[in-house]
């Protein structure tokens, strides 16, 4: 019996097999847990698909995160089909490559505001329709950053959303904590993902983060996988409001310049 047997649960946000989403997938299956799924588009549906159906999942549905209709037709079906949810994982994020590239004093107001609507407000979205399916016990956990605390070269508005959705994490751990739900986010060391490639000089980064670790090396999507499953279940039952850091012990000294 994994820690997650009987427990259903949703993860929103993969785009393929090198997601950080799909690392939590393999966990979350290994453990128990019956899952459902989300895409976007035609596009990303021929990839998330065979990889939900190969995990046996039991809801895949369409989900644009920015249309609210949207958002209530998919966890609609969600209490139609389940009736219950036990957990959700929140793996989602966006910002337009322009506003990464360029110099962050730059950033428009629409990049600003899409950034933050699609990587930090759609977690909030999400957490509203799935509170009133979960009973005591539920559980949520959604993916940041380090950018979230220190000026990241390359990461600009995705840095001030993942701060927004650090934010967001405690305000709502404490709206739902009195319901029982616990609200957790995970840092996560860079990993190669589709998003990452968005981010300029990602190859350096991920170097960096490699020196400066107490294992001297990255962390993989397992073990961000494992440690989201550890925060889904019963086993973190007073665990809530914390971001909770995967990072191969990650150290950056006082005064340390960044990426060279």
């Amino acid at each position: 019996m994994g820690i997650l047997a009987g427990k259903k649960g949703l993860i929103l946000g993969i785009a393929n097999d090198k997601s950080i989403a799909w690392g939590v997938t393999q966990a979350c299956k290994r453990e128990g847990a019956e899952l459902g799924f989300n895409y976007l588009g035609d596009m990303l549906e021929k990839r998330v698909r065979p990889l939900a159906e190969s995990v046996d999942a039991t809801l895949i549905e369409s989900l644009d995160v920015s249309d609210d209709a949207q958002l209530d037709e998919f966890f609609g079906k969600v209490a139609q089909q389940w009736g219950k949810l036990d957990f959700m994982v929140h793996s989602i994020a966006f910002a337009n490559k322009d506003a990464l590239r360029n110099r962050f004093s730059t950033t428009s107001r629409e990049d600003f505001r899409l950034a933050l609507d699609i990587s930090a407000y759609s977690f909030v979205a999400c957490a509203q329709r799935a509170a009133p399916l979960m009973n005591a016990g539920g559980s949520m956990v959604t993916m940041t950053y380090l950018g979230a605390e220190r000026t990241v070269p390359g990461y600009n508005v995705m840095g001030v959303a993942k701060a927004a959705l650090e934010a967001s994490t405690r305000y709502l751990a404490q709206d739902l904590g009195p319901d029982g739900i616990r609200v957790n986010a995970i840092s996560a060391g860079p990993i190669r993902t589709l998003a990452a490639s968005a981010v300029g000089d990602f190859r350096k980064l991920m170097e960096k983060s490699a020196r400066g670790s107490m294992l001297k090396r990255n962390v993989t999507q397992d073990e961000v996988g494992n440690t989201a499953a550890y925060l889904l279940s019963d086993m973190a039952s007073g665990v809530t409001g914390e971001v909770h850091y995967v990072d191969a012990g990650f150290h950056i000294g006082v005064g340390d310049p960044g990426i060279e």
